[in-house]
């Protein structure tokens, strides 16, 4: 295959596309010389770089050798980093602010109403680490385990639609309904996955996400609400109960859709 003249030449590292049958990953190892020599000269040769790891996505990048995908290990479970582009891009997304400092109550309260969301902004996932604000207490006991606040305005929403992103295509989407009693809709948390009546404009609305964001692989959580969707968290890793109760494997659609150039 060539590009512009260049020959491409692809090679995989992480597992994640282990299904294919054109580009098998050779692993991520910690340190460079334990790979074995033919591998890492078809590493230096490589100009594609699938799945690269957090450890040599800055290698690949700083050598200018294209990877897929492309804004995930920087944004992966990074709450903060991702609000920041939300709001740089202008994408509809839960009014949410950073809050630093020891007056940090004070000045959550001034920009909040209860009751809002409450967040750990980095590492959680599948509902641990989300808090629902009611009052000073549940604010202070809060505040006591995190530097620093990530606050959202809360939705009143029964459900979220999860639609899975790859190479700017649909895979996959699906309701995610809470359980009653419960404020979020995280199927880690009981929540029940439904696959009837998933909007058009709302998978539209994710895949134009996914464009504006260079998002070439995400789980992204959207909601509609005021007649309006919002991006409420873009997931780099996402669960899989979703394509089990569709009957999908989702490392063979990646297979499939490396061999066939899609991405």
């Amino acid at each position: 295959m060539k590009q512009s003249g260049i020959i491409e030449f692809r090679m995989a590292l992480g597992r994640r596309a282990r299904a294919s049958r054109s580009v098998a990953p050779v692993g991520v190892r910690p340190n460079w010389e334990d790979y074995p020599g033919e591998v890492r000269e078809a590493f230096r040769r490589a100009t594609r770089v699938y799945y690269p790891s957090v450890l040599y996505e800055e290698i690949c990048r700083t050598l200018g050798k294209e990877t897929f995908p492309r804004s995930y290990y920087r944004f992966m479970g990074n709450k903060i980093l991702q609000t920041q582009l939300f709001q740089l891009l202008e994408i509809p997304h839960p009014r949410t602010r950073i809050f630093h400092g020891r007056d940090r109550l004070e000045r959550i309260k001034e920009s909040f109403a209860y009751p809002f969301v409450a967040k750990t902004p980095i590492g959680s996932s599948q509902g641990r680490g989300v808090f629902l604000i009611g009052s000073d207490r549940e604010l202070r006991q809060y505040l006591d385990r995190h530097r620093p606040a990530y606050v959202q305005e809360y939705f009143p929403i029964d459900r979220d639609l999860r639609v899975v992103v790859i190479g700017g295509r649909v895979v996959h989407a699906y309701w995610r309904v809470r359980r009653p009693g419960d404020f979020r809709n995280n199927v880690a948390q009981g929540a029940s996955i439904r696959f009837d009546d998933i909007p058009n404009e709302g998978l539209d609305f994710a895949v134009e996400v996914a464009r504006r964001c260079s998002f070439d692989e995400v789980g992204m959580d959207i909601c509609r609400h005021d007649n309006r969707y919002f991006i409420l968290e873009a997931n780099m890793v996402y669960g899989l109960e979703g394509f089990r109760q569709a009957g999908l494997d989702l490392h063979a659609i990646l297979g499939e859709m490396l061999d066939d150039g899609l991405i």
